[in-house]
This record gives structure tokens, sequence and C-alpha cells, in this order.
């Protein structure tokens, strides 16, 4: 007799959608995920064993069917393929085709519309094994009872509330908290990557304006050394 292997019968990530294409109505679910993805290819630009998704399918056979995704705002995903084989992008996440490996990290931020984040894919994350599920809800918390930025950890198959921000996860070797953001002439607040001594992981166009700053100073420190050296009687031009 033969064994019959579900597996078998499972669609290929080309058979997918890649999303649901549901509108979103706050630019922070597009946006936060997406600084967290550009902030990462930059910390972690020489590796090559994760995976971090906005807005995709992601497909598993824990649900009512295989066919049915959960997608999340935002998720990571450790020791898979940064890129399929022939640098090829991925059009979905599928368990089946990435040998079942669950996301480590989840975000949602929470919309004017709620989606189930704290009650339905908080189920289906804990079901998964997602190991960090982050909710961030600066706007909507007072209306649903909750902190503007929460951290979940999975322990025996349950979300436990953690405290403490930025709040340092081990398993990932990052940490995660709220800090003020100046990008393209606006501020805004931003969810950001830690360090494990608690220092902010800044953006490359950050990093520019520090060393321009760092440089403005110093030029600021000169021309007050030499100002100070003239009003002493000091020939500036031949030191």
């Amino acid at each position: 007799m033969v064994k019959f292997d579900a597996k078998l019968n499972l669609p290929s990530s080309d058979e997918l959608p890649c999303s649901d294409d549901a509108p979103v109505d706050n630019e922070n679910q597009n946006f936060i995920p997406n600084f967290l993805l550009f902030l990462l290819e930059f910390i972690w630009a020489e590796r090559q064993d994760w995976f971090f998704a906005v807005d995709m399918g992601l497909y598993h056979t824990t649900g009512v069917s295989p066919s049915i995704p959960v997608i999340p705002d935002g998720f990571l995903s450790i020791g898979v393929e940064r890129r399929k084989p022939g640098n090829k992008s991925r059009n979905s996440y599928v368990m089946w085709e990435e040998n079942y490996t669950p996301p480590i990290f989840v975000i949602e931020t929470v919309s004017q519309t709620p989606g189930g984040e704290y009650t339905t894919k908080m189920a289906i994350y804990a079901k998964l094994g997602v190991l960090y599920y982050v909710i961030y809800n600066p706007f909507f918390y007072q209306r649903d009872k909750h902190q503007p930025f929460e951290v979940y950890l999975l322990v025996d198959g349950k979300y436990q509330l953690q405290s403490g921000e930025p709040f340092w996860m081990s398993e990932i070797g990052l940490g995660i908290g709220r800090a003020t953001s100046w990008s393209g002439g606006l501020e805004r607040e931003v969810l950001y990557w830690y360090d494990e001594q608690g220092n902010r992981y800044l953006t490359p166009e950050e990093l520019a304006q520090q060393e321009r700053q760092r440089a403005d100073l110093a030029e600021q420190q000169l021309q007050n050394l030499v100002a100070k050296l003239k009003a002493q009687g000091i020939d500036t031009d031949n030191l």
C-alpha cells in the first residue's frame, strides 16, 4: 500500500499569489517594515542567510488550507537563502519550499481598521512558531487598550508580553525599539534596530549627516583656535 504524502500535492510558489492586494489604510504599514528592511540590508550587507519581507504572502500548512496565506506587515527569517537560486527574488514565502523554516520575527503595525493583530494573527504566528512578535500601534493603542509598542516572546506555544525598550532579541542578535528619524526633510517616529548595548543602528543617511556634523565641528574648533592665536598676536599664517 502506497502511503499518501500530502506535501506532494502542495502548490508551488509560482502558483500562489504574492499577497492579497488589500490596500493599506495607514502609511506606517508600509513605511515602518520597509525602514527596518533597508536598515537591515545595511547592517547585514555581508550576510546571505536571512530574508526580510514586507506585505508578502506567507504560505503554511497549519491553517485551513495551504493556499490561504497570512500576510504580515513585515517578517524576518534566518537560516534561509537571501535570494533563491539564480539570484531570483521570491514572489511569496512558501514554508514547504523553505525547509519549513518559520519567520523568527514578525511585525504588525495597527491601522484604523483592526486586522486581528492581537487575536487572529497572534494565534496564527504562535502556531507557526514565530519566536518574536512585535505590534506597533502608535495611533490606536488607547482604542485597543494596549501599549504603543509591544514585544511578545513565544514561550511553550503562547506569547508572553516582554518589558524593556529597546528590547534585545538574543536569538536574532538585534534589539528593536522606537526613535525619531529625520528622513526626506520629515521628522517621524520609527522603529530601529539596536545592538546589545542599546546603541541604535543608524541609516547611511544619518551616518553621513553625523560625519558632516563632526567635520563642521572640527572646522569651527579650528577657526576658534586661529582667532584666539591671532588675538594673542601670533602669526598663524606661518604656523
